[in-house]
Order: C-alpha cells, then sequence, then structure tokens
C-alpha cells in the first residue's frame, strides 16, 4: 500500500512539476516578435504616432503657457499711457512683452486715430494670426486619436485572416503556434492602436481647453483697449 502511495505522489510531483515547466511569462516585447511581420510593422507605427503625438503635446503646451504670461499690471498700464498721450510708451511696453494679448494691443495702437471700426477689424485680423500660431500641430493630435485606432483594427484583420488561412491549410491539423501568431497580432495592434489612440485624444483635449483659455484672455483684453479708445475724452 505504501509503494502505491509512495508511486501516486511522485507521479504528481512529476506531473506538477512538467505543468510548472509548461507554464511561461510573456513580455511585451515577446507579444510583439510573436505577432509576426505584419504585427511588427503596425506596432513599429503606431510606436512612432506615439512619440510624434507626446512631441507635439509638449512642445504646444509650453508655447501655450508661454502664450497665456501677461502681467496683471500689463492693461492698466496701457490705460495709462493712452490716456496721457504716450503713444510711443504704449507700443513700446507691448514690444516688450512676448504674448499675443501684447501683440493684439500693439497692433490696436498702431491704428489710434483711425475709424473704431477699422481698429476693430485689425484686432480680429491679427487674432486669428495668433489663433492659428496656437493651434499650429494641435489638428494632428486629432488624426492620430482617431487613425492610430483603425490601424490597430487593420492588425486584428490581418492577425484574424492570417489564423483562418492556418486553419484552412491545416487538412484537419491545427498548428497551434501558427494559429498563436495570428492572434497574438490580432491582439497586440489592437490594445496598441487603442493606447495610442486614447493618448492623442486626451493630449488633444487638453490642448484645446488651454487654447480656448488663452483665446478668451485675448478677447478680454481686446475688448477693454476698444472700451479705452471708445471713453470720453
Amino acid at each position: 500500500m505504501n509503494i502505491i502511495l509512495n508511486s501516486l505522489q511522485s507521479s504528481g510531483l512529476e506531473s506538477g512539476s512538467n505543468t510548472e515547466s509548461v507554464e511561461k511569462s510573456l513580455s511585451i516585447f515577446d507579444l510583439i516578435i510573436s505577432g509576426g511581420l505584419a504585427g511588427q510593422i503596425i506596432i513599429g507605427s503606431l510606436t512612432v504616432m506615439l512619440t510624434f503625438a507626446i512631441y507635439i503635446y509638449f512642445e504646444r503646451l509650453f508655447a501655450i503657457r508661454a502664450a497665456s504670461k501677461v502681467a496683471p499690471t500689463f492693461m492698466s498700464q496701457i490705460r495709462e499711457f493712452i490716456a496721457s498721450g504716450k503713444v510711443e510708451a504704449a507700443t513700446l511696453r507691448c514690444a516688450q512683452v512676448d504674448s499675443p494679448v501684447s501683440r493684439l494691443i500693439s497692433t490696436g495702437i498702431s491704428r489710434i486715430g483711425r475709424p473704431l471700426d477699422d481698429i476693430n477689424t485689425a484686432i480680429e485680423n491679427a487674432g486669428r494670426l495668433e489663433v492659428y500660431k496656437l493651434e499650429k500641430n494641435v489638428a494632428t493630435l486629432a488624426t492620430i486619436s482617431g487613425v492610430a485606432p483603425m490601424i490597430g483594427f487593420l492588425g486584428t484583420v490581418i492577425g484574424m485572416i492570417l489564423s483562418i488561412f492556418e486553419i484552412a491549410n491545416s487538412g484537419g491539423q491545427i498548428d497551434i503556434k501558427l494559429l498563436a501568431d495570428g492572434l497574438y497580432t490580432a491582439m497586440t495592434t489592437t490594445v496598441a492602436g487603442l493606447i495610442v489612440g486614447i493618448v492623442g485624444y486626451i493630449a488633444h483635449n487638453h490642448l484645446v481647453v488651454k487654447t480656448t483659455k488663452v483665446i478668451h484672455q485675448m478677447e478680454a483684453n481686446s475688448v477693454e483697449f476698444l472700451d479705452l479708445l471708445n471713453e470720453p475724452a
């Protein structure tokens, strides 16, 4: 009886060790390699898109933050200069501040003496140029957020086609390894595409919010400047 128990225990240990030896962990690099050439090309393309999206995000974020920095006393100083007739001093003060607001006010100051509608039109035109500068490459993030998931799904379709092709040509004996390669391609590209798309979407929306705040700041200061010119002498 003891001999039978010992043999069962030993066989159980051997089967357990065999089970443990079959188990393996799979890293991200292993998943990419296992996805085949099509999966590697798609993952590489998504990696380039992710790198480009991150670069655009931080480059625009720093630019927008710099554009939003205007001293709280800036408009009060401009008001004092205009009220006292020191137009050149007001122009010089605008030149000392590198921001969209200062450039808009400088445009308005350079047209003092003309009808108010002409000054307003000049400021609006200058404002459109400033908004265009602020939104530079931001639309690219929207494109990446929309295209990346579709590229990932393309990898999914390619992976499933490869798997179905292996099943159709297996002759009744499916090669699990070849079938798994197709599934790896399908799953890894889908995940990668969704990750890049989510990152691009969040980055785009965050920059849009930041840009909108700067635009409102530009509009508020422009209105204040026009009110200053419209005040009775």
